[in-house]
Order: structure tokens, then C-alpha cells, then sequence
């Protein structure tokens, strides 16, 4: 395979290449950054120096980021990656689509169904061009929607957030166990999830030793699980989020609050739970005797998940647990990938945990 990394300098993108120079079936990579154009792999991110992967990729000891060129890019690839800022990957996904190759999104371009939510919670709106590729974007959560990834052109990534949020949730959806009412998460985050650009408030001195919300019950991946969660249960869902930084630099820990529709028990739900994720090896659901921690999943595709019932049997309160840089973007993307080209989900994202 041909694969393209665009925004390969950044966070999410460093990750993906990092999985990509592994990865079996990679024979090609391209590492596409405006800033970097021109400089070698190794001046940019050091710890990609000298990879493995040369012994059976001799390409790999040369890499160098290229400028970006939506058409060659296409023209050059089976498979190209957006690990790009929001609204940055429509041209490409256009170029792409009519080249006739596959695109994998790790922005928010196409996660959304409704347009008109585009402008309310990001800075740009589709036009004529990109609006169609809405209609035919898949989102891509893996776990769930297997079937449609393995034949789509264009996946949607999930958010951090959502990944974490859904896949803790979604089961009591299908269940039909979600009772009316607001859905209420509270979000956990280390400070990579807002990316490579420094900003203010993003700084050491501001972050260590402090934790704050921000973005409370506003939060652009608020309507994403809004869409997912209401598309499964069957009638709308909403979902009061806050989400909370963190002074680490990688993980998600969420918390969420649901009203179940009937009384029921920890045990259960746990089965649920069990039954759901049975043949997904990338979700370890914990019984009643442990919760979710991130450093259980970091560097790992892992996500770590449980749920409790409250003593009424009226409420549950479902944890999530994962690395926001893997299984919430570059790990759960080549996951994605492998479904889209017929491999096993598993390939090139078998690593364990780090711990401590």
C-alpha cells in the first residue's frame, strides 16, 4: 500500500507515522507538512530517527516532509491520512474521491450528518463541492460500524471525546435501555488533545499542578455524540458535556451519567457490556472489581470500559478509559484503514500498554 500522512508533523500525525513505518502492508509513505516541507523525518520529530522499519523498508531511512499538493497526493496514494486543523481537509478529501482512493479523516469535516451544525461549532461550512461527501462519509467508529467502514472511500475519524464517550455508552443505547433525560459526561484530558500549536493557558507553568474545565456544555464533539447516541437509541438523545484538562500529556478518562429507561443491576449491564465487545480485541470490559485508568491504556489502541448501576437500579454510570493520541485518533485511523483494505483490524497496533 501507498499511504499519505497530511499535517504529519503534528501530534496526531507524528503518531500515525510512527504506526505507519510498521505497519506490514505500508510499502510507500508520504509525510506531507506545510511547515516542514523539505526537512527530514528525524529534525522534526527525533524519535522517529534511524526507525526499525529501514532493515525491511530501506525507503524509510530517507523520509522527508513534502509540500502539500492535493492532486499529487491523490495521484500517489492508495490511502492518504488528515491529521489536519478543522475545515483544512474538504479540498483534500474532494481530490481524493475523484482520484478514486480512500480517504481517512482524523479532523471533524465529515463527522457530522447535519451541515448546518458545521458553522455553530467549527469555523467553516461545506459548499457545493464538499457537501455531497457528506452523504457518503462513514463514521468511523470502529467497533460499531465494521461493516460500513470495510467498503467506505471516505471515514469520518471520531473525536477523543466521542471515542471514549460512545463506546462506553452505545451499548445501553442498543439495548434500549437509555431512558429519557439528559445524558450527562464529564470529560478528563491530557493537554496533547489540543494539538501542537502553543496557546495561552497551554503553557507548563499554567498546567502543572492545575486542572480546569473549559469549553463547558459548549464543546465542538458535543453534537457528535449527541448524533450517534440519539442514531442508535432511537429518539433523541442530549448530552450536557464538560470536559476538563488535565496536567498529563497524553489520556482520556470519561464519566458518564445515563437514566435508564428500567430498573436494572451492575451485573447485568456488565453482561451487556461482555456480549457487545465480544469479538472486539481492542475493548477490555472490566468487571466489578476494577475502574478505567489511563495509564492502563497509554500508547496502547486498548480502551478500558465498565459500568456500575446506581443503588435504585435507575441510573448507570458508565467509564471509559483510552490514549486520546491512539485508539482516539492515529491508532483507531489505521484501525480503519485495515478494515478498508481487507486486513486484520488488529495489524500494526498489537503494541502493549506502557507502565508504569
Amino acid at each position: 500500500m501507498r499511504v499519505a500522512v497530511i499535517g504529519a508533523s503534528g501530534y496526531s500525525g507524528a503518531e500515525l507515522t510512527a504506526l505507519l513505518l510498521a505497519h506490514p502492508a505500508v510499502d510507500e509513505l508520504h509525510l506531507v507538512s506545510r511547515t516542514y516541507a523539505g526537512q527530514p523525518l528525524a529534525a522534526v520529530l527525533p524519535h522517529l530517527r534511524q526507525p526499525l522499519a529501514r532493515v525491511a523498508k530501506p525507503w524509510a531511512q530517507d523520509l522527508h516532509f513534502e509540500a502539500l499538493s492535493p492532486e499529487a497526493v491523490a495521484s500517489q496514494s492508495d490511502c492518504v491520512f488528515c491529521a489536519t486543523p478543522a475545515g483544512a481537509a474538504r479540498p483534500l478529501a474532494r481530490a481524493a474521491w475523484e482520484a478514486g482512493i480512500r480517504l481517512v479523516d482524523l479532523g471533524a469535516d465529515f463527522r457530522l450528518h447535519d451541515a448546518t451544525l458545521y458553522p455553530k461549532f467549527y469555523s467553516f461550512a461545506h459548499d457545493e463541492q464538499t457537501l455531497p461527501l457528506l452523504s457518503v462519509a462513514v463514521y468511523g467508529l470502529s467497533e460499531w460500524y465494521r461493516a460500513a467502514i470495510e467498503v467506505a472511500r471516505l471515514v469520518a475519524n471520531p473525536g477523543c471525546y466521542p471515542t471514549a464517550t460512545l463506546l462506553s455508552t452505545l451499548p445501553l443505547a442498543r439495548a434500549g435501555l437509555l431512558g429519557e433525560g439528559t445524558v450527562s459526561v464529564v470529560g478528563l484530558s491530557g493537554v496533547s488533545g489540543a494539538g501542537a500549536t502553543p496557546a495561552a493557558g497551554y503553557h507548563f507553568p499554567e498546567m502543572t499542578e492545575n486542572t480546569r474545565p473549559y469549553n463547558v456544555l459548549r464543546h465542538r464533539h458535543t453534537p457528535e455524540m449527541e448524533q450517534e447516541l440519539s442514531q442508535v437509541a432511537g429518539h433523541p438523545v442530549a448530552v450536557a458535556f464538560v470536559p476538563q484538562l488535565v496536567p498529563m500529556s497524553r489520556g482520556i478518562l470519561t464519566t458518564s451519567f445515563l437514566p435508564l429507561a428500567r430498573s436494572a443491576t451492575t451485573a447485568e449491564l456488565l453482561s451487556i457490556y461482555r456480549e457487545t465487545y465480544q469479538d472486539s480485541p481492542f475493548i477490555r470490559v472490566l468487571g466489578e472489581e476494577y475502574l478505567p485508568q489511563t495509564k492502563a491504556v497509554q500508547g496502547s489502541n486498548y480502551c478500558d470500559l465498565t459500568v456500575r448501576a446506581t443503588a435504585d437500579g435507575r441510573q448507570a454510570v458508565a467509564w471509559a478509559a483510552l490514549d486520546n493520541l491512539r485508539k482516539g485518533a492515529a491508532g483507531q485511523a489505521v484501525q480503519n484503514m485495515n478494515l478498508m483494505f481487507g486486513l486484520p483490524e488488529t495489524t500494526g497496533l498489537e503494541a502493549v500498554p506502557l507502565w508504569p
